[in-house]
């Protein structure tokens, strides 16, 4: 559109890529009379399992990381009054205590992710989520979108330039919208939920994930 001495185009730019990396997470909930045997039952599954991952996959351990750990009591529920008549123990008391720690994989070879899934079912983790796959610098694509989108907001002004009898002087505004990050394979969202792993490794399609990018670009005319 024109508008006095000035013109704005807008334009979308749309990049579309593989996905190449996948996130894992699995979780350990181990129960104890003490907090000190909670977690040391729980550290003791996670490092069995955290030291298969690193030695026999291969998994760098800065692409392991903790997500979350909480350690909480477990409380007795003493039954209600009846009538008047109360239990000797009515108050709720500590019988035990709770650990649980989530851990998110980091996966860069996506052909292994299958291998992966099915060595974490073999080490008796149970709590599996994923695979999420996804692009590891989305950055990247959103500025090789916006590039197409300048690009095609150039072009656009020239041709309304030409049509008007003016000449493009300078750029005097822009805005950037970034519509989104997309993974738009169903199938590249990974199983979700709890998984249950059987010792076949399965085939997981990575799917395609698109960036969009929305410019408007206003130029001074004369």
């Amino acid at each position: 559109a024109a508008y006095g001495n000035v013109i704005t185009v807008e334009c979308m730019g749309k990049v579309t890529a593989i996905s190449d990396i996948a996130r894992i997470t699995f979780s350990v909930n181990e129960e104890g009379d003490t907090a000190k045997e909670a977690q040391d039952k729980a550290a003791k599954k996670i490092n069995a399992t955290l030291e298969v991952l690193k030695n026999d996959l291969g998994i760098d351990e800065k692409n392991i990381k903790t997500t979350s750990y909480y350690m909480s009591p477990k409380y007795s529920y003493p039954a209600p009054c009846y009538n008047g008549f109360c239990p000797d123990r009515y108050e709720q008391e500590i019988v035990g205590y709770t650990t649980s720690q989530s851990i998110e994989v980091k996966v860069r070879d996506t052909d292994t992710v299958g291998d992966i899934l099915s060595t974490l079912g073999d080490t008796g983790i149970e709590n599996i989520s994923g695979p999420s796959f996804t692009i590891d610098d989305p950055e990247a694509l959103k500025a090789e979108a916006r590039e197409a989108a300048i690009k095609q907001a150039r072009e656009k002004a020239k041709e309304l330039a030409k049509d008007l009898n003016v000449r493009l002087v300078r750029v005097t505004g822009f805005w950037e919208n970034t519509g989104g990050y997309y993974p738009y394979a169903e199938k590249a969202y990974g199983l979700g939920g709890d998984v249950a792993v059987s010792s076949i490794a399965p085939e997981l399609p990575l799917g395609e994930n698109e960036v969009v990018v929305n410019v408007s670009v206003t130029y001074e005319i004369r």
